[in-house]
């Protein structure tokens, strides 16, 4: 009996043993390192990912805003892309920081790694918006024509009306003549004065307003020179044709301004940097600074991380 039960003894403690090691196996293979070398180079892994996920999103960040700034579509595709490829290489090495957090990292690491996806999350579509905004440059698009054609448009406009003018020197209707050339000047000139503004306004309200006075100006324009149309000199005259013709032109060309400036792509691209982007942004940084935080405290037995062990521990 005695031999017996040293035999079951002996048996259970073997039993124990074996469960003993299947459990520190189990253990090891979870944390996927069994030293503190390996743990460490673990966590320089993660925390190297880290760090190229900050820098990716400076990039994309800097990127970003010059594609707003560009001056050309070809400048600011280019930018666009250098954008997109940096929000790719975030992608990337959360990707892998998100399967070497299966392996074994605190469950602290895997909740900032989540917090920090979801505020990614946001950059990236904030992003996206700027970026489809800021190629079409419609703002600048709108300054070209403005500044190029339809200042063209009036100017060929005004030289008619000069000439008229002249012509009309010391005749009976010299003075009606003058009247409504220079009425047709400066409705011409007041119309052109509002163009700029149009396009550097950001709220709908107020390019209503301006579009009603251009509205405006230009009818007051049309009217003087039918006007001097009407006058019994004039009538073999093609100078108030020509004139006719020139703010023809303008009215056309203003039209795909004003389209263009209510697209309003560089303003609305430009405030959304400034504000939105700037905002989430600084919560996407903040949640990967937390996110490095978590990995750089996880506790790794044997280390002290240059600190003297507190030997009342």
């Amino acid at each position: 009996m005695a031999g017996e039960g040293r035999y079951l003894e002996v048996k259970w403690m073997a039993v124990g043993m074996v469960l003993l090691g299947a459990l520190v196996v189990a253990v090891s293979s979870l944390r996927g390192d069994t030293s503190p070398a390996q743990q460490l180079a673990f966590k320089a892994t993660r925390v190297d990912l880290v760090n190229q996920m900050g820098a990716a999103i400076a990039r994309a960040g800097d990127a970003e805003r010059s594609a707003v700034l560009a001056t050309t579509d070809e400048a600011s595709q280019a930018f666009a892309e250098q954008a997109r490829a940096g929000l790719g290489e975030v992608e990337a090495a959360m990707g892998q920081l998100g399967g070497l957090a299966g392996k074994g990292s605190p469950e602290r690491e895997k909740e900032q790694l989540a917090r920090f996806a979801k505020a990614f999350q946001e950059l990236k579509k904030g992003d996206e918006e700027v970026l489809r905004l800021a190629v079409q440059n419609t703002n600048l698009k709108a300054y070209a024509l403005a500044f190029g054609p339809a200042a063209q448009a009036l100017s060929e406009l005004e030289a008619p009306l000069a000439r008229l003018v002249e012509q009309a020197a010391g005749s009976t209707e010299g003075r009606q003549v003058v009247l409504h050339a220079l009425g047709a000047r400066v409705a011409a000139l007041h119309v052109q004065a509002l163009l700029a503004p149009h396009i550097a306004e950001e709220s709908d309200a107020a390019m209503d307003l301006m579009e009603a006075t251009l509205r405006s100006e230009q009818d007051q324009a049309r009217k003087e020179l039918s006007a001097l149309a009407a006058l019994p000199s004039m009538k073999a005259s093609g100078e108030v044709a020509a004139a006719a013709a020139a703010l023809d032109r303008y009215a056309g060309l203003e039209a795909r301004i004003l389209a263009l400036s209510r697209e309003n792509t560089n303003v609305r691209s430009l405030a959304l940097t400034l504000n939105q982007e700037r905002k989430t942004m600084a919560v996407a940084l903040e949640a990967l600074a937390a996110l490095k935080q978590a990995i750089l405290e996880e506790p790794i037995p044997g280390v002290t991380y240059g600190q003297a062990p507190n030997p009342r521990r």
